[in-house]
């Protein structure tokens, strides 16, 4: 393989180690956010990975040295979900440590996947010392967090209810939800009878029929839970008799009708009365007779839907949260509300509903024993924290704050196996549990050397140190067990601060990950490193969009429209029709995005960066062509003494250099970019280049007149090179390979940053070329799809300065070698301070003026001039092909003295 080759060559994989060595003063950190193991490479992490990367090159070329360590988030239940769907029907029987066997090798074959593919897009690092969540080492220093936190009272365990996922069997935290607005829930008309009516009530009703209270809930399967109904205290409530059945209900006054309509039946309202009357009754559960359900005040029954009175189960309730019904549950306790007689009507209804994102199935709300961290103590110092990091684009900083915000406590237990255990241990009987630094000092050691398979593999005896084993009942009649729950992945992924990070600081200069993050690691990593340490773990937090269709539409295996980095770089099956672009093609791409916004990616967009980077190449071509047989070191022309249009030339280049330095400053790679395209195609291709061949290729090799033109060249390829370097690598370092007058070819990153000089800075020069410029426009407009060397052009300016100005070009009156006639691309050029008596018959006129404003506007003066064109008398040249010859067989003036080596 030529890039393997081409690699070694260049010192790809060696540039870190090579970084890491140099003394110097400034490190650079940027901390790697873990991609997930259990997916091919996908464009997602193209744009991460390749963003990061231009960071790090463009930070190693100011001199800093890098620390980038790339690493992987390892545990976590889609691994284990992936791995029992693969292993089907014989997963049932599978011990815990078998299944985190089969995780780990899971994860292990992902990571070698996505590992080849970041060193293929030229991701510098060193890829033989990662970081993996599932290391013993990095575990042991996550438990270290874990219960320094506990310590400080802000994790613990309660009784809450949690988002429960019954298709994962396990907690899952707000993170790891979405909303699906077309989730169907089966709403159900349920008949509470009564047990002990209030006095009130008593006095309404005489007794004879049954009377119940009609209630209706969006999740049947919470029914078995109830504990109340609730009323509204201020509302009217009333007793009616149903046409169909003679019996009475209770319901709300305001629902009577529409209930009767679902009901399909006539309602009569026999009494009504105020909701505070209905205090102190009980009505019976409607699945165990004998069980009492008070009736309760409360505010948050609403008139909206319903019938006024609200099931209450407090295990299933979070009051912001309305909850999913789980079809099979669902289904199954109907049927036991119909055999009890207690269903009047079930139907369907379309709501909003949360999910788990995972499996995309509907979440419950159910309380559960779990543990939790306490972010309320920790969020206030956060958000002053937050404060001091800086933010791109800025807009990031509240909507992290807003999710950390929405956030009411955060759970990271899980009821799985795949990950790191959560180190307590339980009392067999008693609801006691045992945590303390001698339990976790030894832990800690354990999973130091064996890694968290220990919890399962060691008989729990060995997992507690002597000194407690003796006071918990011995090895023999131990009263603990380990407990069962793992941490949460956000838990794993946001410790790795402490992990991975160098020094006694452990803070990084920047993370840099997908907008997702404000809520995901970004959020955890702060919260953990807050809560230890009361610090924030980042200077600078740069998020980027997600990556998109072509139309801006999601990628999806479903919509077929996903892009596989692999095959934008080596091709597709079909090559005409997936052509291969290679890993600087996708580069650009990802540079060229406005990446704090949505990223689309598609044919065109890889077409176009294709097109930029072969524009790019020819503009180097010509670049490298014309600078052979040229040594800097002896052949420069000093700045004083170059043409004019070539000091013009630095002096552009300088500025972008400025610009350019700026935009990666502040990571606004999508500028660099623009910049870059517009200077090689407008500066350089299309005005400079047309420009100066005739110099470059028909004067005498050494003629100074030439060494200006190279010596602008040689020092508009070195700012070129090094200011696309960062972004593409591969072809600087092949430029570096092919510079005429480099010795021993270096790696180009191995030299530094753009190097410019402040003599270079002369604004008076712009004012020259710009003048000419309006001129050379006003000549050239004049003669559409001609060749400007078969005409001669008279230029008239009144006296003063512009004629000052433009005389610098061109000392004598005409002349077909002058700066100003290169500029014009004439045969000859006239340049007189008024306009000559006689004109031929065939001369053209054309008027403009110019303003020349200089000193910051002290200087202003606005001149007019006069462009006079008229088809030329000589003959062209057969050797510079420029109408200067006496006649077609002989060479004009200039050629004449080029090849009798006259200098």
């Amino acid at each position: 393989d030529i890039m393997i080759l081409f690699k070694q060559k260049c010192g790809f994989s060696e540039l870190y180690s090579w970084q890491r060595e140099r003394k110097v003063k400034t490190e650079f950190c940027l901390h790697d956010g873990p991609p997930y193991a259990n997916g091919d490479p996908h464009v997602g992490h193209a744009l991460n990975k390749i963003l990061k990367d231009i960071a790090n090159r463009y930070h190693m070329m100011r001199g800093s040295k890098i620390h980038f360590v790339p690493g992987w988030d390892c545990h976590g239940l889609p691994i284990e979900i992936k791995v029992l769907s693969e292993l089907g029907g014989k997963a049932q029987n599978l011990s815990a440590i078998e299944i985190r066997e089969k995780a780990r090798s899971f994860a292990k074959a992902a990571i070698e996947k996505q590992r080849s593919a970041f060193i293929r897009w030229g991701i510098m690092a060193d890829w033989n010392n990662c970081y993996y969540t599932f290391d013993g080492k990095y575990e042991a220093k996550q438990l270290r967090i874990f219960y320094q936190m506990y310590e400080k009272g802000l994790i613990y365990r309660s009784y809450k209810p949690v988002f429960w996922s019954p298709s994962s069997r396990t907690a899952l935290a707000e993170a790891e939800l979405e909303y699906n607005p077309e989730h169907v829930s089966r709403s159900i008309y349920v008949k509470f009878p009564l047990m002990k009516p209030s006095p009130k009530l008593a006095s309404l009703i005489d007794g004879s029929s049954p009377v119940s209270f009609l209630v209706w809930t969006t999740q049947p399967w919470t029914i078995p839970a109830n504990q109340a109904v609730c009323y509204m205290p201020d509302s009217k409530y009333a007793v009616v008799k149903c046409s169909k059945s003679g019996d009475l209900y209770i319901l709300a006054a305001d629902k009577v009708t529409s209930v009767a309509s679902v009901l399909e039946t006539t309602l009569e309202v026999i009494s009504t009365f105020s909701g505070v009357d209905l205090e102190n009754g009980t009505c019976s559960h409607p699945l165990i007779p004998d069980k009492a359900s008070p009736l309760l005040p409360a505010n948050h029954v609403t008139m909206t839907k319903g019938t006024g009175l609200v099931h209450t189960a407090p295990a299933h309730g979070m009051e912001d949260y309305s909850v999913a019904a789980q079809h099979s549950l669902s289904t199954v306790l109907i049927k036991m509300l119909k055999a009890s007689k207690h269903l009047l009507k079930e139907e369907e209804l379309v709501h909003s509903y949360p999910y788990d994102w995972r499996t995309k199935k509907p979440v419950v709300i159910r309380a559960s024993k779990q543990w939790f961290v306490n972010i309320t103590d920790i969020k206030a110092t956060a958000k002053e924290l937050l404060k001091k990091v800086k933010f791109i684009p800025g807009s990031a900083l509240n909507a992290m704050v807003e999710t950390m915000d929405r956030r009411p406590y955060w759970c990271i237990s899980r009821q799985r196996v795949w990950g790191v255990p959560i180190p307590v241990f339980h009392h067999k009987t008693k609801d006691e549990f045992l945590i303390n630094s001698q339990t976790i000092e030894h832990i800690i050691k354990l999973v130091e050397q064996h890694g968290s398979d220990v919890w399962w593999t060691h008989p729990p005896e060995q997992l507690l140190p002597q000194e407690v084993l003796s006071q918990v009942g011995g090895p023999d009649a131990l009263e603990y067990v380990p407990g069962q729950d793992i941490l949460d992945i956000w838990f794993d992924s946001g410790t790795s601060w402490s992990c991975v990070l160098p020094g006694s600081d452990q803070r990084a200069d920047l993370y840099l990950e997908g907008k997702d993050q404000l809520g995901g690691w970004f959020q955890s990593s702060l919260l953990t490193s807050v809560a230890t340490r009361k610090k924030a773990p980042f200077r600078t937090v740069v998020v980027h969009g997600f990556t998109l269709g072509e139309k801006g539409e999601k990628m999806s295996k479903s919509l077929g429209n996903v892009i596989d980095p692999d095959v934008v770089i080596n091709g597709g099956q079909d090559q005409s029709k997936e052509p291969p672009y290679g890993a600087d093609v996708l580069r650009w791409w990802v540079a060229e995005s406005n990446v704090f916004t949505e990223v689309t990616i598609g044919p065109s967009a890889l077409n176009a960066a294709r097109d930029d980077i072969s524009k790019l190449r020819n503009t180097l071509r010509f670049l490298l062509g014309n600078l052979a047989g040229f040594n800097p070191e002896t052949d420069s022309i000093p700045v004083n003494n170059m043409y004019v249009i070539d000091q013009y030339m630095l002096h552009l280049l300088q500025d972008l250099a400025n610009k350019i330095t700026d935009s990666y400053k502040q990571y606004d790679f999508g500028k660099v970019v623009r910049l870059l395209r517009a200077f090689y195609t407008r500066e350089l291709s299309n005005f400079y280049f047309s420009i100066i061949k005739d110099r470059l290729y028909c004067e005498s090799a050494g003629d100074p007149r030439r060494r200006s033109c190279q010596t602008a060249l040689a020092e508009i390829l070195d700012v070129m090179v090094r200011s696309f370097a960062p972004i593409l690598p591969h072809l600087a370092e092949e430029v570096f390979q092919h510079v005429p007058y480099i010795k021993e070819p270096k790696s180009v990153f191995h030299t530094g940053w753009i190097r410019t000089s402040s003599i270079w800075k002369k604004p008076g020069l712009e004012e020259a070329i710009e003048g000419a410029c309006a001129m050379r426009d006003s000549f050239l407009g004049s003669i559409p799809g001609k060749n400007a060397a078969e005409y001669k052009v008279t230029i008239v300016i009144e006296p003063g300065l512009l004629f000052e100005i433009i005389e610098m070009l061109q000392a004598e009156e005409t002349s077909s070698t002058s700066q100003l006639n290169e500029l014009m691309m004439a045969s000859e050029t006239t340049l007189l301070p008024q306009e000559p008596r006689t004109l031929p018959a065939d001369a053209v006129e054309h008027k403009g003026t110019f303003l020349i404003n200089l000193e910051g506007g002290d200087i202003r003066e606005e001149s007019s001039y006069k462009v006079i064109v008229m088809p030329t008398t000589k003959e062209k040249c057969p050797r510079c092909w420029k109408c200067t010859a006496e006649s077609s067989d002989t060479l004009c003036p200039r050629c004449t003295e080029v090849v009798s080596g006259k200098e």
